[in-house]
């Protein structure tokens, strides 16, 4: 673990500030304590080791204090920076597990609940979780998640917007999957943006995990 760590390291970051910190969870007593701001998503418990990444300023900013500088990164722009190392590590992190035989899973919902995660993890002030990983030896390699054909994202020179007819054609084969149009059944809905819409990404939840967030980012003099 700290050797794929290590060279996760060695990917970019904010003026070579290295504004993150990973919090490495082995034990099953604190992944119970965990799995509940996960929406008890079963790879919590059930994975060797969870880490969870952290934008942290808490360490730099102690350094510029006590070598007689003044910091000035209690403001959104030093959280973005500090957001943005975390996400870079975290990526690298998986390429180079992945690299090695080893199996990963994102957690989106880790700024859903940051304050719990924080009390539960012990972290200071000016130190916020961004997203949690889980690593381990798979029980089998799964085929790959559709992904959308480079056409959809890849703008030459300026950006190209999509009319209707380029929405179709471009998420066509997507909506087309069984395993997709199985999800849109399922839900009882008559398209798949709609499971996200409807379902899976609603606007009252963004909205309440939106306040949780920024409540946690004001806590912590970022806004």
């Amino acid at each position: 673990m700290n050797d794929i760590i290590s060279a996760a390291s060695r990917a970019s970051t904010t003026g070579n500030m290295q504004l993150y910190s990973i919090i490495v969870t082995r034990s099953q007593e604190m992944k119970e304590k965990l799995s509940p701001f996960h929406f008890n998503q079963p790879m919590i418990k059930s994975a060797p080791i969870v880490l969870t990444f952290c934008a942290d300023l808490n360490r730099f900013v102690k350094w510029c204090e006590i070598n007689n500088a003044i910091p000035g990164y209690d403001n959104f722009q030093s959280f973005t920076a500090a957001m943005l190392d975390t996400t870079i590590i975290a990526q690298a992190f998986c390429d180079e597990a992945e690299s090695r035989g080893l199996g990963i899973c994102y957690l989106g919902t880790t700024t859903y609940n940051a304050k719990d995660i924080i009390d539960t993890l012990a972290l200071p002030k000016r130190v916020i979780p961004i997203t949690t990983i889980t690593v381990g030896y798979p029980a089998d390699i799964p085929p790959q998640v559709e992904r959308l054909p480079l056409e959809a994202f890849v703008h030459n020179e300026v950006y190209c917007d999509y009319d209707e007819k380029m929405i179709k054609s471009l998420y066509s084969e997507k909506e087309s999957l069984e395993a997709n149009q199985k999800f849109v059944k399922e839900n009882n809905k008559e398209t798949l943006a709609q499971v996200f819409t409807d379902i899976r990404y609603t606007k009252n939840n963004n909205e309440v995990f939106s306040k949780k967030f920024i409540d946690v980012l004001k806590e912590n003099n970022f806004l």
